[in-house]
Order: structure tokens, then C-alpha cells, then sequence
């Protein structure tokens, strides 16, 4: 394999993302059984960051943390029609155990409405039941009939699902915009670019009124979904038979949502769009190392630099640091490591910082260097990573809106596809003209804004009849 450095991101993503998974620490997708992965010590830890991240938002927002079971039964995963046709082949079925045939086949869960939704039946009787707001962060498996890629297309699947319950319909909208907003917020902090988008009618979730996703842009042209917030209506509340009493005594069915995120796919999302050809660039909310210390020792002068160093190091309360004092590795071949796993910051010390009480600052997004006093090392450092994230987030929607090309005639979205961009195109609405659009062009409508209003401005890019609807024309993982 290739190493990730001497590969170009934007011309070889797909290799330059495989060899920096590995190189990096972040996955090891050699496991025997394809389509499941292990996840190192260094993507283990991100993993678990972005996980907090968001849980700390969805608990501060009225969400219950609970923890429901891995399986259901064909049953109950058939009862709604529209679901389990759109999951029907992907479902991996337990038929047998301790040698014996099952007299009911479970399924793994693929999400968790089948799972959840038996046991809001008993807990919600009464409108002083609601809303009720669980989540749980767990794996879903899918049997992912398309060619596996690590983090992107898995049949293992870490991610994060909400699920809400609403005495009315405009309780669940103002829900729908909640949840958006909790993901926008996390992805904000992750400096992530995304488009929110709400999906065409025959692309939305299995059994929802609509479906909002957050496609994230990659350098291969591709989009990555990262995220999607579903309003169910009363489609489950009817087939589970949920039902509540009014404050007038009545019995109704109530409005749900569920909501996920995706835990693998973010992390992607995140190397992807900040990495560059020397490696990982990190935010530093999820960074397994923000500081990194890197001693350039003469000889005789081993203890006095290595002493200084871990001064430095001890002023850095409450940042994750280290000091590099392997031996027999030279301070060039540490700093090509540490650039290439993308800790946000550099420290560098030698005889003459030790003299003059100073350290040299490398930051990794920009590639500069800064002398600092070592009296101010700790604020600085603090605030040179918010400028980090800052900037490395500027970037990473600075390309998005670069990626974004407006396109007239199926000819142009042909081109734009080609070219790894999104077409941005007039659509009249029919699912006809996106069939059409898709087998000539080969990219997927993807919906239209959801977080703003966009007027056509031309006739449909397929048939050149009235418009309906501006939306985003894409390859997607």
C-alpha cells in the first residue's frame, strides 16, 4: 500500500484515504468478515469525542438516554408495510442457536423503530406522557449490498438515534427543527461543510412523511451523509397501536420522529475534508493529541532540553499533550509523524529556545511557525486552536460552496458530475425526470435546501417544463 503522503488527495482520494486510515491509526479494515471493521486506538478515541459531543447536546435538550436490544422479531419488523420493504434486503436474520432452529427468527436491528416503538405503546397513556424524547448510541447492522468502504459503507455501523413522540404535528415540526439544529451545532464545532437538504418523496426514509438529511461534501465529488432528521407523522403510532388521552378525554395516535447520526460517517467527513497530502488535519474538539512536544536535543545537552521541554508541557493544563522523547528517531522524522496523524500543535525546543526561554510553534493547518515566550505558552496555544478549528472550518465550507456549480441542461450536470462537483438544477418534480436525469448523468437527486428558500431559475433540467424546485444533483456514498 501506498503511503497516504505520497498520494494526492484530490487525484487518488480513494488510496490516500485507505493508506491514512491505517498509517493514522484510525481503522484496520483487514478483518475477515467483510463490510466490519476495527476501529485503532486513535479512531477509537475520536469516535468516542464526536460520540460525547453530540450526547452532551441531546441530554441538555430534554433527550433520555436509554439502552434498548439488539434484535426484534420478523413480526414486529413486518408490521410496517413501507419499513420493512425499504430494509427489507439488508437485514441480517439470526435463524438458529445452540445448534437448534429458532422457533421465531430475529432480526439485528437495522434501526431501531421496531425495537422502540412496542415499548412506547406501554409507556404512553396519557397527553402528560409527552413528548417523550429517548436516544441511544449503538451498532445497526445492514447488510450492505454495494462494494463495503471503511467508515462509508459498513454492514457494522456506530452512530447515534433519537426518537421523539408529540401530542401534535406542530409539536413534532418544532422538533424536526431542533434536532437539525443539535446536528448542525455539532458538525459547526467539527468544522464539517454540509448541505441540509430535504429529500424528494421517493428517496425519503421508509415509512416518513419527509426525510432531511446533512450531505457533507468529499474530495472525490461524492456526497456523505452524515446525518438525517425523519417526521414520521402517526405511521408507526397507527401500526404500534400508540395512543394517548387528550386533555378532553379523547384517543389519539401521536406524531414521532426519529433522527440519526452517524458516527463512522462523520469521522469520515472530518479526514476527508481537512486532511491534505502530508496527512491528517484535526479539529482540535476531537484530536487524539492537541500538542505535541518535540525536543531537538544536542549532545550534552539531553537532560537540560528534555527538562525544559516537560516545563513546557506541564504549563498545558487541561490540553491533551505529549512529549516526544523516543530515541534514535530524529526531530525530522518526528515531525513527518506528527504531521501526518494531524495533531493541531507543534511545539518545538532546542538549545537556543532553552536560552532564551521561548518556544518555536508549528501549527499544522497553515504549516507556520511562531516564536512564543514560554510565559505566554498556555494561553496562546489555547487560543492558537480556536483559530485552528476556525480556519480549518473557513476552508472546508469555503470548498463546499467552490464544489457547487449551477446547471441548465442534462449535458452541464453530466459535466459538473464528471468534474467531482454538485450540480446545483431546476426540477418540476417528477420522479420520471430524476430516473432520467440519474441513467444519463450519473449523479442522484438529493433534495432540495431545507434551512433556506431557493426560486427556480430556469424550466426542469430534463423536460424544460415549469419548475418546482432548485435542488442538488450528486454522486453519493
Amino acid at each position: 500500500m501506498t503511503s497516504a503522503s505520497a498520494l494526492n488527495k484530490y487525484r487518488n482520494f480513494s488510496e490516500w484515504f485507505d493508506s491514512l486510515l491505517l498509517e493514522a491509526r484510525i481503522v484496520d479494515d483487514r478483518f475477515p468478515v467483510k463490510g466490519f471493521s476495527v476501529y485503532l486506538e486513535n479512531g477509537a478515541f475520536m469516535l468516542r469525542k464526536i460520540r460525547e459531543m453530540l450526547e452532551e447536546e441531546l441530554n441538555a435538550t430534554g433527550h433520555k438516554e436509554m439502552i434498548f436490544p439488539l434484535v426484534t422479531t420478523e413480526e414486529l419488523f413486518g408490521r410496517e408495510t413501507q419499513h420493512i420493504k425499504g430494509f427489507s434486503s439488508e437485514v441480517f436474520v439470526i435463524e438458529s442457536a445452540g445448534g437448534k432452529p429458532l422457533e421465531v427468527k430475529l432480526i439485528l436491528r437495522p434501526t431501531s423503530e421496531t425495537i422502540m416503538y412496542p415499548m412506547f405503546r406501554l409507556w404512553i397513556r396519557s397527553h402528560a406522557d409527552l413528548p417523550l424524547l429517548v436516544h441511544q448510541s449503538n451498532m445497526v447492522y445492514r447488510h450492505e449490498t454495494k462494494a463495503t468502504r471503511p467508515l462509508l459503507r459498513v454492514r457494522e455501523i456506530p452512530w447515534n438515534e433519537a426518537h421523539t413522540v408529540h401530542a401534535t404535528a406542530a409539536e413534532a415540526e418544532q422538533q424536526v427543527r431542533k434536532a437539525v439544529e443539535i446536528y448542525r451545532k455539532v458538525l459547526d464545532k467539527l468544522g464539517v461543510a454540509y448541505l441540509i437538504l430535504k429529500r424528494p418523496d421517493f428517496d425519503k426514509f421508509a415509512g416518513a412523511k419527509y426525510s432531511i438529511a446533512f450531505d457533507a461534501w468529499n474530495p472525490d465529488g461524492r456526497v456523505n451523509q452524515v446525518g438525517t432528521v425523519h417526521n414520521l407523522g402517526r405511521n408507526f403510532s397507527r401500526v404500534f397501536e400508540i395512543e394517548f388521552e387528550t386533555p378532553d378525554g379523547r384517543r389519539e395516535n401521536p406524531h414521532q420522529l426519529c433522527y440519526g447520526f452517524g458516527y463512522s460517517r462523520v469521522l469520515a467527513a472530518i479526514l476527508s475534508q481537512h486532511g491534505d497530502d502530508r496527512g491528517l488535519v484535526l479539529p482540535s474538539h476531537v484530536a487524539f493529541l492537541q500538542v505535541v512536544v518535540v525536543p531537538i536535543v544536542f549532545k550534552g545537552q539531553e537532560e537540560v532540553i528534555l527538562k525544559y521541554c516537560r516545563e513546557v508541557a506541564g504549563r498545558l493544563a487541561g490540553l491533551r499533550v505529549k512529549v516526544d522523547d523516543r530515541e534514535g528517531v530524529t526531530p525530522g522524522e518526528k515531525f513527518y509523524y506528527w504531521e501526518k496523524m494531524g495533531v493541531p500543535v507543534r511545539l518545538e525546543i532546542g538549545p537556543r529556545e532553552v536560552a532564551e526561554n521561548i518556544v518555536v510553534v508549528f501549527r499544522r493547518d497553515t504549516l507556520e511557525k511562531k516564536q512564543v515566550s514560554a510565559a505566554d505558552i498556555q494561553s496562546y496555544v489555547v487560543a492558537l486552536l480556536r483559530e485552528v478549528d476556525r480556519n480549518i472550518s473557513e476552508k472546508s465550507w469555503k470548498t463546499l460552496r467552490q464544489m457547487i456549480v449551477d446547471a441548465r441542461s442534462i449535458e452541464e450536470v453530466k459535466k459538473a458530475i464528471s468534474e467531482r462537483l454538485i450540480a446545483r438544477i431546476n426540477w418540476c418534480g417528477s420522479e420520471e425526470c430524476a430516473k432520467q436525469l440519474k441513467e444519463a448523468a450519473g449523479g442522484e437527486l438529493r433534495g432540495s435546501r431545507f434551512d433556506e428558500a431557493e426560486a427556480p431559475f430556469d424550466g426542469c433540467v430534463v423536460c424544460q417544463r415549469p419548475s418546482r424546485d432548485v435542488v442538488y444533483c450528486a454522486r453519493a456514498y
